[in-house]
């Protein structure tokens, strides 16, 4: 094993070592602060944890592949939100209503397809316009968050399917469904970025754009085949969200892209892109949830719970630069 197999290796283990931290420090920390008698590392907790970690993971997971590709995504909650309510709202319609249950998997398809729709856009602009793709999804956050308000008001769009709400609560394997969901996204993009062109070239794209044009990898089509992927996740995630509840209110998914972006980091990719993982990054979405119900569990309140995170991020943040400063400065030279 070389040198950067070492460091590539550690750097990948480093999550899993702090998530090992986290539930030492709860459940020691739990049997003297808990607000609850539950213990914290019971199995039906870190069940539910993994089942509540689904919603912003399953998203997260396809920032990673956006991010490793040096760009980043701010629209994803706002596409959360619109891709859900077309779900529900498409379950009302009366042709779907005359098909009964066979009307779910079309509605699905309605609200996969508006993800799609929404990152070709995203894609497309990034693609042909050549602007930053921070400046371009933050318009597209505001702009889809708008046709959110615009589709029905600032009231909630509900429509209780028992059928759905059976799906969701279903159990396999002692898995929800919302959890798997979360593991198959987790293995199929860990396949696409270890073991195709795609993902190899995803890499390649982001550590030198430049020299993967002069290698003839078309960068515009791939720039757009992941945000169209992104768009997708955004919309699975809505709707798997959805299923169980019945309803979606506007403000749904909001912060829902800070929070994917603080657990890609916290996995350790690189926000200037090049190097990144799915199973860190699956690492990092699981940390956010320990903390968030480990510091719940001893009695914190939601504030704290964001100062302890963004205090996390930014320590990872310096460190990366620290650690990858020297290489920096050798591609100055």
């Amino acid at each position: 094993m070389n040198t950067q197999n070492r460091k590539d290796l550690l750097k990948q283990g480093a999550i899993w070592g702090f998530i090992v931290l986290e539930l030492a420090f709860f459940s020691i920390a739990g049997s003297f602060l808990s607000v609850t008698e539950t213990a914290f590392l019971s199995l039906d907790n870190m069940l539910l944890l993994l089942q509540q970690s689904a919603p912003i993971g399953i998203i997260a997971l396809g920032m990673t592949i956006v991010m490793i590709n040096g760009n980043i995504d701010l629209s994803v909650g706002a596409t959360f939100a619109l891709a859900a309510i077309v779900m529900l709202d498409s379950l009302t319609w009366p042709f779907m209503q005359a098909l009964g249950d066979w009307a779910i998997p079309l509605s699905w398809f309605f609200a996969l397809m508006t993800g799609v729709v929404l990152g070709a856009v995203n894609g497309l602009i990034v693609w042909k316009t050549g602007v930053d793709a921070f400046i371009v999804t933050l318009g597209s956050m505001l702009g889809f968050r708008g046709l959110v308000f615009m589709y029905n008001g600032e009231q909630p769009t509900s429509h209780l399917n028992w059928t759905l709400v059976d799906f969701a609560e279903a159990q396999f394997l002692g898995l929800s469904t919302a959890s798997w969901f979360l593991l198959g996204v987790a293995l199929i993009l860990w396949l696409l970025m270890t073991r195709t062109v795609h993902g190899r070239n995803a890499y390649a794209i982001g550590n030198n754009r430049d020299a993967a044009v002069n290698a003839g990898i078309r960068v515009g089509p791939h720039f757009l085949l992941n945000f169209i992927l992104i768009g997708f996740l955004a919309a699975l995630s809505g709707v798997v969200f959805s299923a169980g509840t019945g309803s979606v209110n506007p403000n749904d998914g909001m912060l829902y892209e800070l929070w994917a972006i603080t657990a890609v980091v916290l996995g350790g990719t690189k926000l200037a892109g090049g190097y990144g993982s799915i199973v860190s990054t699956l690492g990092g979405v699981i940390a956010i949830q320990l903390l968030r119900k480990g510091l719940g569990h001893i009695g914190a309140g939601t504030e704290v719970v964001n100062l302890v995170i963004g205090l996390i991020l930014i320590v990872v943040l310096f460190l990366d630069r620290q650690l990858n400063r020297k290489g920096k400065e050798e591609l100055k030279i």
